[in-house]
């Protein structure tokens, strides 16, 4: 029985969630290299799928993390993270993870991110990320000017 293909979806640009301009959508693909001996996504991969989606999101508005590490001597760190795991991707789903900002404070930004397929819920998480020097790896304030940015809504997906 042949097996029907599916269209390729991996690492597509960020997308805006129709209805609510403070989500951002990634795409992603579920590869062997995602999943366990059972053919499960390993639960550590939600964790790399949450950050690109947040890369991604930085991406459409503009901001470079290495120009910003180089230029501004800013980087972005995960100090805090919970994750609750609701069901399980298999490989070749085809997921959709959301990251929003939930929280802002002067030197670091609290995403709500989720993994979906479809509308099934897979995976939950709080990330907090916090704003250092690059050098010193030491708490700073955000600049205002890139809140500024932080809070535009994405550039539209190339599809």
């Amino acid at each position: 029985m042949p097996i029907a293909a599916r269209p390729a979806i991996h690492s597509s640009a960020v997308e805006q969630v129709v209805n609510d301009p403070a989500v951002f959508r990634w795409h992603v693909r579920v590869y062997f290299e995602d999943t366990d001996a059972a053919g499960i996504v390993y639960y550590a991969n939600y964790l790399k799928f949450f950050e690109r989606c947040r890369t991604e999101w930085l991406r459409s508005l503009g901001i470079d993390q290495r120009e910003l590490a180089q230029r501004e001597r800013l980087q972005f760190v995960v100090a805090d993270l919970a994750v609750q795991y609701h069901r399980p991707a298999r490989l070749d789903d085809a997921l959709q993870v959301d990251a929003r900002i939930v929280e802002r404070a002067r030197s670091y930004l609290v995403f709500s991110q989720q993994a979906r397929r479809g509308a099934e819920l897979l995976a939950s998480g709080r990330v907090k990320v916090a704003c250092v020097d690059a050098g010193r790896l030491t708490p700073v304030r955000l600049p205002s000017q890139l809140l500024d940015r932080l809070t535009m809504p994405p550039a539209p997906a190339n599809t």
